[in-house]
């Protein structure tokens, strides 16, 4: 019987792929991207010391979309860079989690990138 892959699968194996390239410092953080069908979640990481500096999500009190859209990614995102410059952190290096740079994920990354984060 041939078993086909699940869609989520693929994804973890191509970010699996990524992350063995990509890792954040303590100069430049991990900016990394995680979206489910109910809201989309942001976090800055420093691999190195493998902890969360700042994070966001559609869960978040700020944000006012808490569907998992393209209008809640852009809120995200703004979120996400307004506390990275309040922390401190000005240049990361972006991690789409597996997923296409289109729709949700480029939303959140130029969002970001417009409220001052520098990827």
């Amino acid at each position: 019987m041939i078993k086909k892959d699940v869609k989520n699968d693929l994804r973890v194996r191509r970010h699996v792929r990524v992350r063995t390239k990509i890792s954040g410092t303590t100069e430049c953080p991990r900016l990394c991207v995680f979206r489910s069908n109910k809201g989309i979640y942001a976090q800055i990481i420093d691999d190195t010391v493998g902890k969360t500096l700042v994070a966001a999500s559609t869960l978040d009190k700020e944000v006012k979309t808490k569907a998992s859209n393209i209008e809640a990614a852009k809120e995200v995102g703004e979120l996400v860079a307004k506390r990275a410059t309040k922390a401190g952190i000005e240049n990361v290096v972006f991690d789409r989690g597996g997923y296409i740079y289109h729709g949700k994920v480029k939303a959140l990354a130029e969002a970001a990138r417009e409220a001052g984060l520098k990827f």
